[in-house]
């Protein structure tokens, strides 16, 4: 009856983590991605989050923002890795922010090792601020294999927010979305054409 374009997973999966709870997971992810590709309906989009594990951030001190610059992008190659060899084979990697250009480039050569030339990558926005989304949209466009992004929240939650208070009107929160995505667009496509 449905006949999406995609279907999406959201995955939380860290290859230091439970070893256990990963292999139950890849084994489930690759059961989808088969009956995907085997169906040709829709195409495979695999949004990966990499949560720090406990040891991992007692070896920096507790510090998230330098799990997310030092530790989280090599663990990202090795999620995309170790679920690859498990046949799990995504069309689309939602790919966490990410704040230096050679880390995306690493994510893409991952994403498309052993002839993936197809697969594409988007970036997140992970609910942080405009600028910060700026940084991270710049950064990824300019990596072949970015393919585009995903920023929802940072689009949308204000003016919702302000909508929902009676702060704004309908249309005034639909314009501010409007204006966001649009702004985030012409980063985007800016920095790919740079």
């Amino acid at each position: 009856m449905f006949d999406p374009t995609f279907c999406k997973v959201l995955v939380r999966y860290n290859p230091e983590g439970d070893r256990e709870l990963n292999r139950r997971q890849a084994a489930r992810l690759r059961h989808l991605s088969e009956y995907l590709h085997r169906k040709g309906r829709s195409r495979f989009m695999f949004e990966l989050l990499v949560p720090a594990e406990k040891a991992q951030l007692q070896l920096i001190a507790g510090d998230k923002k330098a799990y997310d610059l030092e530790l989280r992008p090599r663990l990202m190659v090795g999620a995309i890795r170790e679920l690859q060899g498990a046949g799990v084979e995504p069309d689309v990697w939602k790919i966490e922010g990410l704040d230096r250009r050679e880390d995306c480039e690493r994510i893409v050569a991952a994403a498309r090792s052993g002839g993936r030339n197809r697969v594409g990558c988007i970036i997140l926005g992970r609910g942080e601020d405009e600028k910060k989304v700026r940084e991270w949209l710049t950064i990824a466009a300019g990596v072949p294999g970015f393919v585009g992004f995903a920023v929802g929240r940072t689009d949308f939650w204000e003016p919702l927010v302000g909508w929902r208070a009676k702060r704004t009107t309908r249309e005034q929160a639909v314009a501010e979305i409007a204006r966001r995505y649009r702004e985030f667009v012409d980063v985007f496509e800016k920095a790919r054409a740079a």
